[in-house]
């Protein structure tokens, strides 16, 4: 049976007194996204073709691809010249650097070699709960990390993870793992991060900070506070990274 195409208040939008209007390929994507979220295909995989797709939800070859459209704008979906669509993965270097911003002043970006130096399940701080919208006092996963360049650390995170999310996530886990983060997530845990907010600003290092990154006190540095998203848009990590940016810099790109 073709699932039921979704109502404005399935959506959480006004009641059946005030609807709203959502175009049908809208619909049509957030019925794939929930197919997406559900697992049905997994990342790296063929989701099926658009003729089948158009079959399934009973709508015209055109709607399906239109909604295609814009989950590949948002990086949900990959198109294959001659091969189909597949779902994104973090095992692609392409989506993978969608969440790398930083670069060296001189050569070319690549894997920065990373030492872990805590990872810890405890009850969520105020701060904390409030970023990933839980409960103060759930569980998250604290992780400490440092990356280097050269063999100079380079960049010190604090990253916080909704607990449910990770059981079994071990400082012994991530040390044995050479996998990025994000594909190391998705592979072993399910969860996909599909979008990130940020917030950036200058500091100064710390006692703490400064040792880590084998700085002078009060060295400059860059403070970047990452929110990341899966699907649903649930937040399920909060980042804070302290970046030395004497040889690098952060680059974004803007469309």
């Amino acid at each position: 049976m073709s699932p039921a195409l979704p109502s404005p208040e399935s959506d959480g939008g006004p009641s059946a007194a005030a609807p709203s209007f959502s175009p049908l390929y809208r619909q049509i994507k957030a019925l794939i996204t929930r197919s997406l979220q559900g697992g049905e295909w997994k990342p790296g995989e063929p989701i099926p073709s658009e003729t089948e797709l158009a079959a399934r939800y009973k709508v015209s070859q055109g709607t399906v691809r239109k909604a295609i459209d814009e989950l590949a704008t948002e990086n949900l979906v990959v198109r294959r010249q001659g091969k189909g669509t597949f779902v994104s993965t973090h095992a692609e270097e392409k989506v993978q650097f969608r969440f790398l911003r930083l670069m060296p002043d001189e050569g070319e970006a690549g894997g920065m070699p990373r030492r872990f130096l805590d990872c810890r399940r405890l009850r969520a701080p105020a701060d904390v709960a409030r970023a990933l919208d839980i409960r103060g006092g759930e569980p998250v996963v604290q992780v400490r990390r440092l990356l280097y360049f050269r063999e100079r650390p380079i960049v010190l995170d604090d990253i916080w993870l909704v607990g449910a999310q990770f059981k079994g996530l071990t400082a012994e886990r991530l040390s044995e793992s050479r996998a990025p983060l994000y594909r190391l997530f998705e592979s072993e845990f399910g969860v996909r991060m599909i979008r990130a907010e940020e917030k950036i600003r200058a500091v100064v290092a710390n006692e703490q900070s400064a040792e880590l990154l084998e700085l002078p006190l009060g060295a400059p540095l860059l403070s970047v506070e990452r929110l990341s998203f899966t699907y649903g848009d649930r937040p399920v990590e909060w980042r804070r990274g302290l970046y030395n940016t004497t040889t690098h810099f952060y680059r974004n790109d803007l469309s």
